[in-house]
């Protein structure tokens, strides 16, 4: 029988959330009626399969329906047999891989074409028919299928979670629940530019800063394995009483060790990489997990604010179209990935049922500055859609300010663990290097000689 996950709300007014196995839906009303409880929703669940090789998710279902009233199967261009060399080219193509630049151009172009008041199916075949990367092409013609056949756009996005992200997906969900595609559309635009930019920043900041911190670490090994043995051996046939640096000697006596009992390291970093895995993959792991993003340094802030833009906006969306707060929390709940702040969204619409303020939990949390909660305080007293248009202008402009702050920070960050890297490979390898050019131990060698 199928398994249902449902939301109901007991008799003392408290929201609970549970699985129930029952034949269908109207069994699982029943039930939980007949348990005093009042049911506000009820969603099948289904086992997640093991990750395949995935074909098209809608041609499938067009080819069976075409089988059924006779008409010839799908099988796409391939109308005339193909040369050896359009096969190997058609082959090679059809593997090139999806960059954001491409889903940035399709969701530009669609935007456009939404904006001119084109249809669903008229723009996505529209752009299909412009969009240079072959397998994007078959993706938007799969796409096409699934409009074409009433569903909405989401559905065979989500079926390609590996091509589109989580975030973006959910965009295009709410807009297409709420009625706002277009605006949506204009949000994952944004949101694609955004999060392009910040990672050309920080690769621009770290990637150099990483770089040099291998090299000189590479540097630091290579020097202690080949050049303190030959310097050892120098001081011992020349008959000197000099020893090398202590820290030098430590440190290749560091490096021996390593060199002999390597596996140890290795399994030891393993696995306490695989446990750190696996324990991120618990429900308990991945809350703390998820905690530690809005809480570490240098990140974190940035973080929440993201994801707290990306709600209101996502609510203002659905508010506008008016749609009632808790619905609206209940929609666009689906852009968030991160627990703790989904954690907050369902506290929220449980306060909006028994008569409590949705606000609370993201004041409680202490993530937000007490502006931002002022302003949606007051929202609630006024103009909840005002002040929200306001409140995401007033975060678009903080987020940039972290985002500076950042850019500010880690060229500090890393260039402070390059120095103390540097300065370590001075002491360990340059010093003993020095004393052999300057020759100072030859003087002592002397005396002992004498």
């Amino acid at each position: 029988m199928p398994t249902y996950m449902y939301k109901a709300m007991t008799k003392h007014g408290q929201i609970v959330k549970n699985k129930i196995t029952d034949a269908n839906k109207m069994s699982c009303l029943r039930r939980l009626k007949k348990n005093d409880l009042v049911p506000i929703s009820i969603v099948q669940t289904f086992k997640v399969a093991k990750k395949v090789q995935k074909g098209p998710r809608n041609f499938r279902r067009v080819n069976k329906e075409l089988k059924k009233i006779g008409m010839q199967r799908i099988k796409g261009n391939a109308t005339k047999r193909k040369t050896l060399r359009e096969r190997v080219f058609s082959k090679l193509m059809g593997n090139q891989k999806i960059t954001s630049r491409d889903i940035r151009i399709f969701t530009q172009n669609f935007y456009l074409l939404k904006k001119a008041n084109f249809n669903n199916v008229h723009a996505l075949s529209t752009v299909m028919e412009n969009t240079e990367n072959p397998r994007l092409r078959l993706i938007l013609e799969d796409v096409l299928y699934g409009v074409e056949a009433g569903e909405f756009m989401y559905t065979t996005l989500e079926y390609y979670s590996d091509i589109f992200p989580y975030v973006y997906v959910n965009m295009i969900k709410v807009g297409e629940l709420s009625g706002s595609l277009e605006l949506s559309l204009k949000q994952a635009i944004r949101y694609l530019d955004d999060s392009e930019a910040l990672r050309t920043k920080v690769k621009r900041i770290l990637i150099p800063n990483i770089g040099m911190f291998i090299g000189i670490i590479v540097m630091l090994f290579v020097c202690v394995v080949v050049g303190v043995p030959v310097i050892q051996n120098i001081f011992e046939s020349i008959g000197t009483t000099d020893q090398l640096p202590w820290i030098t000697l430590w440190f290749a006596g560091v490096v021996d060790l390593l060199m002999k009992y390597w596996y140890i390291p290795v399994f030891a970093i393993a696995g306490a990489i695989i446990g750190t895995i696996v324990y991120i993959n618990t429900p308990e792991g991945k809350y703390k997990f998820d905690k530690f993003k809005y809480t570490m340094p240098v990140f974190g802030q940035l973080i929440y604010l993201i994801d707290f833009s990306r709600l209101l906006k996502n609510m203002l969306l659905n508010l506008e179209n008016g749609i009632r707060i808790q619905d609206s929390l209940e929609v666009s709940k689906n852009v968030i990935k991160n627990n703790v702040m989904l954690s907050m969204i369902d506290v929220a619409i449980n306060n909006i049922y028994v008569g409590q303020s949705w606000i609370d939990p993201f004041e409680q949390a202490k993530f937000s500055n007490p502006m931002t909660v002022e302003m949606l305080k007051i929202g609630m007293q006024t103009d909840l859609s005002e002040m929200m248009e306001k409140l995401v202008e007033y975060m678009d402009i903080d987020i940039d300010n972290a985002l500076e702050k950042i850019m500010k920070v880690l060229p500090e960050i890393s260039y402070a663990i390059v120095g103390i890297v540097l300065i370590f490979f001075v002491v360990v390898v340059l010093i003993p290097c020095i004393q052999i050019y300057m020759g100072g131990f030859l003087f002592s060698a002397y005396e002992s000689y004498m």
